[in-house]
């Protein structure tokens, strides 16, 4: 029983040893805003038909940001 409680261990050592210790940090997205007072939704590409309209200044932050300021995704490219 020692030998297969010993074999057990060092498997298990030799698993946690070659897993990384932690994950690696997500990918940050993108998109882009309209800084005009109207402004709704954000734009995954800075060449939408959508922001052609844009009179105002046009930001780029990240989409949670976008998400937290209460914008919702342009309709015209997440289709």
């Amino acid at each position: 029983m020692t030998a297969v409680k010993l074999f057990l261990a060092l498997l298990l050592s030799l698993s946690l040893a070659t897993s990384p210790a932690t994950t690696p940090p997500a990918k940050t997205v993108y998109v882009y805003l309209c800084e005009g007072p109207y402004s709704m939704v954000y734009h995954k590409s800075d060449h939408c038909r959508g922001l052609s309209h844009c009179s105002t200044q046009i930001d780029t932050v990240t989409l949670q940001e976008a998400q937290i300021l209460g914008r919702r995704p342009c309709k015209l490219e997440y289709k």
